[in-house]
């Protein structure tokens, strides 16, 4: 049975699950602009359309702040189409560009800058998009649940119906033993990593949306 978050991440990172063949905070290009678009694109979508979105803005030397907020918004909901909800997922990219620029000046004011509050003020960003922006964009020590995470603790006896309570459960689990995960890594990279290993294992393991249990994950210790 698994007692807590850090026998849970413990048991995945001996199982392989870490992916250091990626990013070394494991979302892709980590700590740009394009990751805060990409936390937004993700919104409701699997992550191959979002790297036809990104494709896209790329080809249009479109990922940057302010060439995003000055972009025709028509043109931009075109680009961005492969992600779904393109109207308001263009108008919410738009207007946070904007916001940035107002508030911040630049992207990397931003990220030395920004605070939770202040982005789940923002239209189109709720608690995980904030958190994935915060850990994965500007490198601070956020930890992110999601669907994939919430489903594997449900597979696994534990029901938490909600964001916070998700969080709260693997935040007590690894308080102080992060280093114990990752000796070489400051405690918001072990974060993201962490993190990377559920979405991994869920991606790995499960039949439609049902998160299946490897025995060797469920075992007794």
């Amino acid at each position: 049975m698994i007692t807590d978050s850090f026998d849970l991440l413990f048991r995945l990172k001996n199982l392989g699950y870490d992916n250091v063949s990626r990013d070394p905070w494991w979302w892709p290009n980590s700590g740009r602009f394009e990751t805060l678009v990409g936390a937004i694109l993700t919104q409701n979508t699997r992550w191959d359309r979002v790297e036809r979105s990104l494709e896209n803005l790329r080809a249009e030397e479109l990922l940057s702040a302010d060439r995003l907020a000055r972009y025709p918004l028509l043109s931009l909901e075109a680009l961005i189409r492969p992600s779904g909800f393109h109207r308001a997922k263009a108008r919410n990219l738009q207007e946070l560009s904007r916001k940035i620029l107002e508030d911040f000046g630049s992207f990397e004011e931003f990220r030395s800058g920004v605070e939770r509050s202040w982005l789940l003020e923002r239209r189109g960003v709720g608690p995980e998009t904030a958190d994935a922006i915060l850990n994965y964009a500007c490198y601070r020590e956020a930890f992110v649940v999601d669907s994939y995470t919430a489903r594997l603790l449900q597979a696994l006896g534990y029901q938490l119906e909600s964001y916070d309570a998700v969080q709260t459960w693997i935040l007590e689990g690894i308080e102080g033993r992060e280093g114990e995960l990752f000796p070489d890594l400051g405690k918001a990279q072990s974060y993201a990593r962490s993190h990377g290993m559920i979405v991994e294992y869920c991606k790995a393991n499960r039949e439609g949306r049902r998160v299946l249990v490897d025995p060797l994950l469920a075992e007794d210790t």
